[in-house]
């Protein structure tokens, strides 16, 4: 089961004029985001967050902050969403009062185990009704996120003396005035003393007549704890929240399903596929476009199926300056693709500048309005002008080091765009810098936190620099051409028995975004030549292997090439430059070895079989945090239930395809919406989505009612919390009858 939240902070009104940020907490664990807004009083702030929300959160919160000139924060005020409550909200924009901020507000542990009896250690007749209040600690648990007290506390009941009946009944309501209140806190060595982490009341009447009671509980905030703040006074934040829920079952569930999006890319025409429809009947684009290209890049066929919905809307337009500029979804699929394969290309490129730009806090104000008194228009002028043109040079000088992927998708658009505007001979260009300047690096360098650049969003200033920057990019945008890179060099094949200069040849090598190639001779046809894909690591081969200097290795499958540079130098760009070119591959090596195989062995750990693990690790892989890590089902999973919940417009396009089929006059109105090619096609397409959604469906709704009747509440699986609490009192006064 996974949880997916997207959200947009809109705006907040606030009783004073603040620097605001806003920081989303799912019940403090292991998300943060920010956001920062110009000193204002109302601030606006208009960005998306999507996120992944771990299964066990109770709350949804977002903190409003001041920042004063020190940039140090202090809290105003926080929303905090229940998660039972979140489905109220899903996709409405929503003001929220704000609520103070407070340590004993604020629950920062998750759930508690209580065990509590009731022993009788008098007669029946003479059994205590009174709790004596009285407060016992246990000891404390150092160095751990999961303490086990597993301590016994007795506390002891007593009853007044004026007491002479035999018997006493307690009332429901009696027994409600009985309780157990827990409270943990985190065991300070300061003197502002420990740190309240959470509580939990139990009233007694949970005993019941057995009179033991064992249970999981979430923790609540201090009864009135807190300062006591008019909420009016705070201000209020509107935001839309959009929540999903999603119960993934195991991959044959989704065979059908997954098998018609897959196909999508050989369907004729594409807009009777099963992607291109869902992207029909989604309220946006975007909600069909995540899943989308998470899918195909999992199972590799992104390409196949962006060139396919690519050539469809190339055709269809009219007007070679409107080519790919709406929101379509064929530019969100590509916008997305890029986000996903190209965070590495975006870090070695734009990152050492971006961080440079927000260290510096260089002016480069050119508004004469927006100047301040202390900068120089001139100056200010020449900052932009430093900074622009550096990263224009290096964008258009990273070409190999752009993704294969990204490559061949901008060279089918190319081409698509060539083949229907041949009059047009710059419209091969725009196609493609209209993708690479306006939607990738445009955007990255405006809102560098979004794109993993920067930790957070920068302070005003700095966003106005990286403003004025990302506009001038945009107009200086034209496509930068993939550069090929040729050196001569001297090579030999991993293999070869003899020993010696023999075996090695004086080659020209030749390395584009697709391939990395030798000839005889400069100009030459290929010898040889090996898809980018292929390489697994490039390493530096130790000297004693063939007693030469300046030799590194290009490890395939099947085996290694050794090379020797003219110098190191020139051994060392190479290394490099094929690193970062095959370092999105997905089957790269962890390790390698750093020594020949010669006469039978490895020379560096002596293993005879030439397929033996490396025996040293790889100094080229891919940073963990840029890997891409995609669940197939788990997207199959999240179209499914786009479909679900449009299963409206799937009828409706269904009836708008025997429309069309039957007469050819003028399409109904309701219908005009819909992209649809041919009729028949796309009527089959669809009778196969709604089965295979039916079905899915009939599965979820009996997973759904078995996971109902194995609930047990209290469990650690589902504690008591606020509703289930009720819940569980109210199942335990209908089974049994408290009378003392």
């Amino acid at each position: 089961m996974a949880y997916r939240v997207e959200t947009t902070p809109v705006s907040s009104q606030t009783s004073k004029e603040v620097l605001g940020s806003i920081c989303l907490f799912p019940d403090k664990f292991g998300l943060t985001q920010w956001l920062v807004s110009p000193l204002s009083s109302s601030p606006f702030y208009g960005e998306d967050f999507y996120c992944e929300i771990p299964r066990s959160f109770r709350h949804l919160s977002f903190y409003i902050f001041d920042r004063d000139v020190f940039r140090r924060d202090s809290s105003i005020g926080k929303v905090a969403v229940k998660k039972e409550d979140l489905q109220k909200y899903h996709g409405k924009d929503t003001w929220f009062q704000l609520q103070p901020v407070s340590a004993d507000s604020e629950v920062q542990v998750c759930n508690i185990r209580l065990n509590m009896s009731l022993t009788f250690v008098l007669p029946p007749s003479c059994l205590p009704v009174f709790l004596r209040s009285e407060a016992k600690k246990t000891k404390v648990k150092r160095k751990t996120n999961n303490p086990q007290f597993e301590e016994v506390f007795y506390f002891e009941v007593t009853r007044p003396l004026s007491y002479t009946k035999r018997q006493f009944d307690v009332e429901e309501e009696d027994v409600d005035k009985l309780a157990l209140r827990v409270d943990l806190w985190n065991a300070s060595n300061l003197k502002f003393g420990d740190e309240f982490l959470g509580g939990v009341r139990v009233p007694l009447r949970v005993l019941g007549q057995a009179g033991v009671h064992d249970a999981w509980y979430f923790l609540q905030p201090r009864e009135n704890g807190g300062k006591s703040v008019k909420v009016e006074e705070l201000g209020s934040l509107r935001l839309n929240i959009v929540y999903t829920e999603d119960h993934v079952f195991p991959s044959e569930h989704y065979t059908p399903l997954r098998d018609l999006l897959l196909h999508s890319a050989n369907v004729e025409p594409v807009s009777a596929s099963t992607a291109h429809i869902l992207g029909e009947v989604c309220r946006e684009k975007q909600e069909a476009a995540i899943p989308l290209v998470r899918l195909f890049l999992h199972y590799g066929k992104i390409v196949p199926f962006l060139s396919a919905i690519a050539h469809a809307e190339v055709n269809r337009t009219q007007d070679p300056n409107t080519i790919f500029r709406g929101n379509s979804l064929t530019s969100k699929c590509i916008d997305e693709t890029m986000k996903l394969a190209g965070m590495h290309y975006l870090q070695v490129t734009l990152k050492p500048i971006i961080d440079e730009i927000c260290t510096e806090h260089k002016p480069c104000e050119i508004d004469p309005v927006k100047l301040k008194e202390s900068e120089n228009l001139e100056t200010n002028r020449e900052n932009l002008r430093q900074y622009v043109d550096r990263i224009f040079n290096v964008i258009t000088t990273s070409g190999v080091r752009c993704p294969t992927v990204m490559c061949d998708i901008f060279f089918s658009l190319r081409e698509s765009a060539a083949t229907r505007f041949q009059v047009d001979q710059d419209v091969r260009y725009t196609a493609v810098s209209s993708f690479i300047f306006l939607r990738f690096f445009a955007p990255a360098i405006l809102s560098p936190n979004l794109f993993q650049l920067r930790p957070h969003h920068p302070d005003p200033s700095t966003s106005r620099t990286l403003t004025l920057i990302s506009k001038t990019i945009q107009t200086l945008g034209s496509l930068a051409k993939s550069k090929s890179v040729t050196s001569l060099c001297i090579a030999r094949a991993q293999g070869r028995n003899r020993f010696g200069m023999k075996n090695f040849k004086k080659r020209w090598f030749r390395l584009t975004n697709h391939e990395f190639t030798y000839h005889k001779t400069k100009g030459e046809g290929a010898l040889c030549s090996i898809p980018i894909e292929n390489i697994l690591a490039v390493e530096r081969l130790e000297e004693e292997s063939f007693k030469m200097k300046n030799m590194f290795q290009v490890i395939q499958p099947e085996r290694a090439l050794y090379i020797q540079a003219n110098n190191c130098v020139e051994a060392r760009d190479w290394i490099d430059i094929l690193t970062k070119v095959s370092q999105c591959n997905r089957k790269r090596l962890s390790t390698y070895h750093p020594s020949a195989y010669l006469n039978g062995h490895w020379l560096c750990c002596k293993l005879s079989a030439d397929t033996a693990p490396g025996c040293t690790p790889c100094t080229g892989g891919l940073p963990a945090n840029i890997q891409l890590d995609v669940d197939g089902d788990r997207e199959t999973e999240r179209i499914y239930s786009l479909f679900s919940t449009y299963m409206t417009k799937l009828v409706k396009m269904q009836e708008a395809c025997g429309s069309k089929s039957v007469y050819d006059g003028p399409e109904q109105e309701e219908y005009s919406s819909f992209v649809i090619d041919d009729p028949q096609e796309t009527y089959k397409t669809l009778k196969l989505i709604v089965s295979a959604v039916q079905t899915l469906e009939q599965q979820h709704t009996k997973y759904k009612r078995d996971k109902f009747k194995k609930t047990k509440i209290g469990s650690q699986e589902h504690p008591i919390g606020d509703k289930s609490f009720q819940c569980y009192i109210r199942q335990q006064s209908e089974s049994s009858n408290y009378s003392i």
